[in-house]
């Protein structure tokens, strides 16, 4: 349960702590209007943003009854990540992604050391064992960032000033210059993205592993 409320707040929202952050509330919508979970949502500041101090946290992707946990996890440039294994069984992690490429060998436990992530882009995980676990770590180069609730919503808080606005998910077909958006923040501000192009076929391992469940 303690690496699950670490995901959870690390995994769900970057909060500014700061006495003139702005809420900004941010919707994800499909283009069959259902909400988008787990959209990674985030601010590009421009140069006249006093940007908050990066503070350099260690997020967690866990593995749990033969599933990453979570499915998505967003973290800021120069931040790492520990990779647990909470089965009882060997998992073999690897990434083959441009932004971040690794590989942890056969082990179980918390003996495994935090990686650095030092480069913005997807991370494409998967086990070397169990073909059908899969998740995704989207590396991003600011610190004011979140991703959606089951609702596809999620409130930010932000200093005054203007941002690019950026959405990402593995299944978003839409291209992501074309989402971005121009915003001014001087007050509590709603921003909505509905996307263009339909969502990709779901290939979590929610939608197809509970037949695949195999003890090794």
């Amino acid at each position: 349960m303690k690496f699950i409320k670490k995901i959870f707040w690390l995994g769900s929202a970057f909060v500014c702590i700061n006495a003139q952050a702005i809420p900004v509330t941010f919707d994800v919508i499909s283009n069959q209007d259902s909400p988008v979970f787990q959209t990674v949502v985030y601010l590009e500041p421009d140069g006249e943003v006093e940007i908050a101090e990066s503070k350099k946290q260690v997020a967690v992707m866990d593995q749990v009854d033969r599933q990453f946990m979570p499915h998505i996890l967003a973290v800021q440039k120069g931040n790492k990540v520990v990779f647990p294994n909470s089965d009882s069984i060997k998992h073999h992690v690897y990434s083959f992604s441009p932004a971040k490429q690794f590989e942890l060998k056969l082990y179980k436990g918390s003996d495994a050391e935090p990686l650095l992530f030092e480069n913005q882009g997807e991370v494409e995980l998967g086990c070397n064992v169990h073909d059908w676990m899969l998740a995704y770590i989207w590396v991003v180069d600011t610190p004011y960032f979140a991703k959606t609730d089951q609702n596809g919503k999620v409130t930010i808080d932000v200093p005054s000033g203007n941002y690019r606005v950026k959405v990402w998910h593995p299944r978003i077909q839409d291209d992501l210059e074309g989402l971005t958006q121009e915003v001014s923040i001087n007050a509590p501000t709603n921003v909505s993205f509905r996307l263009k192009q339909k969502l990709l076929q779901d290939l979590s391992f929610y939608e197809q592993a509970a037949d695949k469940l195999t003890d090794y």
